[in-house]
């Protein structure tokens, strides 16, 4: 998903972070009032990517 987020979706940070913490992938989150980004080291970004994607998420 990409744009601004509604308050009342909920859980969104917590299902894309357990995804890739159950593949290894260490993440830094930035939260601001309009939505949260994600970010992960250059070397894990393809696999990154590859995971979401794999659990169903999609990647624009």
């Amino acid at each position: 998903m990409q744009g601004i987020l509604d308050f009342s979706m909920i859980g969104i940070l917590s299902r894309l972070s357990g995804v890739l913490a159950e593949n290894k992938i260490g993440i830094f989150v930035v939260s601001t009032f309009n939505t949260d980004y994600i970010l992960v080291k250059e070397e894990n970004f393809e696999r990154a990517l590859s995971v979401l994607s794999s659990a169903g998420y999609d990647i624009v």
